[in-house]
């Protein structure tokens, strides 16, 4: 095969893996919105990507060779027609998502074994026939190289190589820019045209094939006659890494994204500088293999094996506030803490991006049916790695502890390899390895560990498998903090945002929801209103820590008129009939999150809009101090929905309650609002004030906001499903400093 052509197949490659992973990231992402932000959802969206990666590579080398000798076609016309097929998933997709949701909505809470079941299930009929087209790809360009080159040994690599640098610069633009630029709709569209030019040119890759004169099937030398591994033995031990490096890699990966939370802050950029990372540092393993093949100086899989049971500890050994700025306050991450982190990972995975090709270079010589069979094994690993670290893993260890269990087996495969290396070696080897797991034990300070100590007692740690939730803190100081972030504090604005909304309202009310549990400290000030109150969290550990900071919370949890529901805020809109005369939400911090960008967005405004009574007033409240253009979207979002919209200024000076209603809302004087109130509730809202009440309240009253004030005249700065605005800001981040 000439060089030109190689570059052109390298090319093919680097898009298609470009592609992948710009769905994987919006698939992602969509599939968030639409089943919960919960970690059985990424857990699950990177398990069917890895099956229909092991099912396609599987089926695809299994069925090549019958394809091509029954039509008499090159193989490389059914790499285009997997990669057209690939491309039509861009559109379909959503559209999927969309219907799945609407099916789900009777399958209960979100915590409920029915909607995880369910949920995965509609994941999996969503994403698999796609996923399955991009494993099939592998085999069928080995078999279309082999027709090229039948003596080209290490195929595999070469594509992988391709590949996972177009994955990891596909990660990169969609993430810092696609998605920011162009939303998350065009930038599925960009990926299909990728796919679509793919398809293109392998066309007329086959045509310029078919025309020179195909290698006939008989000509491909058979499975039997490619070099296999020596022995039924070593084959096992093999087939036992690549599987076991697959399962560890992702599942650490899942471990990485809760455990690196404090020092990386926002979610969505963590997610995509763990996932560039890992994959840029495996690109430059697969990348030295094939530099050392071509020399003749190719790693055996023997030597690289005890370096991983090192590699797989020194995240736990960096991930420690005594070498990182890890705290969990908001704000952007410190440079050299972030830095620092991501390089622990970087050994680990540069050592699996090069025993992973060359392990199945060796396996298959170039073979497409032996290099689908074994290349599937390692990815059905990679499918249930993060199914076990999410579920049995995270709900019952700390990050710390499942990266030191998962890190196990790599010396586990030491252990059959013992004969090849002397005993002065071995010795050597454990007594190394023994020393910095004891480190990683128990001289390590984690970032739990360093709170505990700074902080004290008491502190309460619950897991589940959504989110880490620690409890601590004393009297006016306690704390809520969720995968390392502070969500919430006791403050009297959390108390204001059900307050002012209910005595605003022209008539008696009679039911509330609230939107984010938090501490529950504004279901509590609901619940003093004596109305119907309804509660929604998304993680189930903080609404057990309710009794943390409130003492009467076993009596409002039991109260008769008081509901509190685990489910997706969105999600339990879409599949309740009720209507409430006042909708509160508090959405979680970061703004940059996810989950608030779903809460803030014109979209959920609509659907929040549908379960207000004639009358009824949502509350959102919002930071203030953050970027101020972010606040023109968010001002601008719920401004496009409800026609009347009142703005004012937390009672401690740190952040705006926006009031929105179909209707006009008369705000009258302190004393007519205070003289509205049930007494039980006039005592909850003064409960930790040393003012009066009518002045306590006219702090808030009396610096009222002019929405006018607050909108971007640009009207397209504003917060949408498909383009949320906050959630990604690094270009214009960069841009304004």
């Amino acid at each position: 095969m000439n060089v030109f052509t190689r570059r052109i197949l390298f090319l093919l490659f680097f898009i298609s893996g470009l592609s992948s992973l710009v769905y994987q990231v919006v698939w992602t992402r969509l599939a968030f919105a639409s089943f919960g932000i919960i970690t059985p959802v990424l857990s699950v969206v990177l398990s069917v990507f890895m099956l229909g990666l092991a099912v396609g590579s599987w089926a695809g080398g299994r069925w090549v060779a019958p394809l091509t000798r029954r039509t008499g076609l090159s193989a490389v016309f059914f790499y285009a027609a997997a990669e057209l097929i690939i491309g039509l998933g861009a559109f379909v997709v959503p559209q999927l998502f969309a219907g799945g949701e609407n099916l789900l909505l009777a399958s209960g809470e979100t915590n409920s074994f029915g909607y995880l079941f369910l949920s995965a299930l509609v994941l999996a009929v969503s994403l698999l026939p796609w996923c399955v087209c991009m494993g099939i790809t592998f085999p069928f360009m080995m078999a279309y190289i082999r027709e090229r080159d039948g003596e080209a040994e290490a195929s595999f690599s070469f594509l992988y190589l391709a590949n996972v640098l177009g994955a990891m610069t596909g990660t990169f633009m969609t993430a810092i820019v696609w998605i920011e630029l162009l939303g998350f709709h065009h930038t599925l569209w960009m990926a299909a045209a990728g796919n679509f030019t793919i398809a293109l040119i392998s066309g007329l890759l086959g045509w310029e094939q078919q025309r020179l004169g195909r290698r006939e099937p008989s000509e491909i030398p058979p499975e039997s006659r490619v070099p296999a591994p020596a022995g039924q033995p070593q084959e096992r031990i093999i087939k036992g890494i690549l599987f076991s490096t697959g399962f560890i890699a992702m599942a650490m990966e899942v471990v990485w994204t809760r455990a690196f939370t404090p020092v990386l802050k926002t979610e969505v950029y963590s997610f995509a500088t763990i996932v560039f990372t890992y994959l840029g540092a495996t690109f430059f393993g697969s990348w030295r293999y094939r530099a050392d093949r071509s020399n003749g100086r190719a790693k055996s899989w023997r030597q690289l094996i005890p370096l991983l049971a090192f590699a797989g500890l020194l995240p736990v050994v960096l991930n420690t506030p005594a070498l990182l700025k890890a705290d969990y306050t908001e704000g952007i991450p410190d440079r050299r803490s972030v830095l620092l982190l991501l390089a622990g990972i970087v050994p680990i995975c540069a050592l699996l991006g090069y025993l992973t090709p060359s392990l199945i270079d060796e396996f298959s010589g170039g073979n497409p049916a032996r290099a689908g069979r074994v290349y599937a094994l390692n990815v059905v690993g990679c499918i249930l790695g993060p199914l076990f670290a999410c579920y049995a893993l995270l709900p019952h260890l700390s990050e710390r502890a499942a990266l030191i269990l998962l890190s196990l087996p790599f010396v586990g495969f030491c252990l059959p390899l013992q004969n090849h290396y002397c005993r002065r070696w071995q010795w050597g080897f454990l007594a190394s390895w023994g020393l910095v797991l004891g480190w990683s034990g128990l001289g390590v300070e984690d970032f739990a560990d360093r709170l505990h100590r700074k902080a004290g007692n008491p502190m309460v740690i619950r897991r589940d498998y959504t989110a880490t939730v620690i409890s601590f803190g004393q009297g006016p100081g306690r704390m809520l903090l969720v995968n390392g972030l502070g969500m919430t504090w006791l403050t009297p604005i959390t108390k204001f945002m059900v307050h002012l909304p209910l005595a605003c309202l022209k008539t008696p009310p009679q039911s509330a929801l609230v939107i984010c549990f938090g501490m529950g400290t504004s279901f509590r000030s609901a619940m003093s209103w004596n109305i119907d109150t309804t509660a929604v969290e998304l993680v189930p550990s903080v609404t057990k820590a309710f009794g943390f900071y409130h003492a009467d919370a076993a009596r409002l949890e039991n109260a008769t008129n008081g509901h509190i529901i685990t489910d997706d805020g969105r999600r339990f809109l879409k599949r309740t009939k009720q209507q409430f005369d006042v909708i509160v939400v508090d959405p979680p911090p970061p703004i940059e999150a996810a989950g608030s960008s779903l809460l803030f967005s014109r979209e959920f405004y609509e659907l929040a809009k549908r379960h207000l009574k004639p009358g009824g007033i949502i509350q959102m409240w919002y930071p203030a101090d953050q970027d101020i253009i972010t606040a023109q979207a968010a001002v601008r979002s719920i401004q496009e929905v409800f026609p009347y919209l009142r703005c004012f200024p937390s009672v401690d000076g740190w952040g705006i309650h926006m009031l929105a209603s179909s209707d006009p809302i008369a705000i009258a004087d302190a004393n007519t609002l205070l003289a509205r109130m049930p007494e039980s509730a006039r005592q909850d809202l003064m409960e930790w004030s040393p003012t009066n009440a009518p002045a306590y309240l006219s702090q808030v009253l009396n610096h009222e906001y002019q929405p006018a004030d607050l909108l971007n005249p640009n009207p397209d700065i504003q917060i949408t499903d498909d383009a949320p605005f906050n959630e990604y800001f690094l270009l214009r981040f960069l841009n304004h400093h």
